[in-house]
């Protein structure tokens, strides 16, 4: 497993402090009746970026610019783009964003607002690494990964330290799973603090690279297809150094769901909670209806939910939908 220790979250902890929100976590009722346990949701959503990727780009950055770095690149499915160019622009740093071109619109926009130099390349999020990687070689860009970095997972793992110092008798957190970065850094912390916690992985049935790794027993490939939880998608990385040996170490189980579950998950994120949420943050809840999370000692279960960022017609369709 990777070398990151519990005291380099705290260390990320202070780095961030200021920059990113201490999110809150909010009991959701009608959640709790299907489980018949407290189910909590630690809403992401309110950073600033609409994502939980602003903990990991911030602690990243900052330790760049300590360094005199003055202009960094990323391949980004859109948040961890976003996160980087809010980052970025916060420290003064150049930032350069590379995505393909399934990532949504609204998401591509987002990430230009900022500053951001936006380049598209591809039809995946591995040609979009492809194309960050040629901008270090050829124009002295530094590289921060969307996932597999140290930093990054130090800077994800404080939602885990958040999550036990409020409850910490919780049983069990469901957390979004792609490449690893969220679920890596959240399961350290929250396990570092509290080992015997049940860990849940969730993602989505097309294209999940981390499952299909995780059931090969390396890193594979996989192709990534259209699917309503755009965020969780693209590859881990056939030459991961952090993610797939913390996720095989710290997970128990994983859930996968189909694109109507996902549906289900941001419509009654919408009806009943009152959030808006975009399909990777919806699969915990969406787990939750379909009878996938069911506490294991009747305590209270955390819903990470991790973003916002959906575009709004798309939003609008799947409401008027269901």
């Amino acid at each position: 497993m990777s070398a990151l220790t519990l005291d380099d979250v705290y260390r990320a902890r202070q780095r961030i402090e200021g920059r990113v929100l201490v999110t809150p976590l909010v009991q959701s009722a009608t959640l709790s009746r299907v489980v018949d346990a407290p189910v909590y949701l630690k809403l992401e959503t309110l950073q600033p970026t609409g994502s939980f990727k602003l903990r990991g780009a911030t602690n990243a950055l900052a330790q760049l610019a300590e360094a005199g770095c003055t202009r960094v690149v990323t391949a980004s499915t859109g948040n961890h783009g976003r996160a980087v160019a809010h980052a970025a622009r916060a420290l003064g740093i150049e930032a350069a964003v590379c995505m393909s071109s399934l990532v949504p619109a609204n998401k591509v926009d987002a990430v230009a607002a900022l500053g951001a130099r936006v380049v598209i390349a591809g039809k995946s999020q591995d040609d979009a690494q492809v194309e960050a990687q040629r901008l270090v070689r050829e124009e002295g860009y530094a590289f921060v990964p969307p996932f597999d970095d140290a930093r990054v997972i130090a800077g994800q793992g404080t939602i885990g330290l958040e999550i036990i110092e409020a409850l910490p008798d919780i049983c069990a957190i469901a957390v979004p799973l792609s490449g690893g970065g969220l679920f890596s850094g959240v399961s350290f912390a929250a396990k570092g603090m509290r080992p015997g916690i049940e860990m849940i992985g969730v993602s989505m049935q097309r294209g999940a690279a981390m499952h299909a790794s995780l059931e090969a027993g390396k890193p594979v490939l996989v192709d990534e297809l259209e699917t309503l939880a755009d965020s969780l998608g693209g590859g881990i990385g056939l030459d991961n150094q952090h993610t797939f040996a913390m996720t095989r170490e710290l997970i128990d189980r994983m859930v996968l769901l189909d694109e109507r579950s996902i549906a289900r998950g941001i419509a009654h994120a919408y009806s009943e909670e009152r959030l808006v949420v975009e399909g990777a943050a919806a699969v915990g809840i969406a787990a939750v209806l379909d009878g996938a999370i069911r506490p294991r000692e009747g305590g209270p279960v955390v819903i990470v939910v991790s973003g916002c960022n959906i575009d709004i017609d798309t939003h609008r369709r799947l409401i008027g939908a269901l």
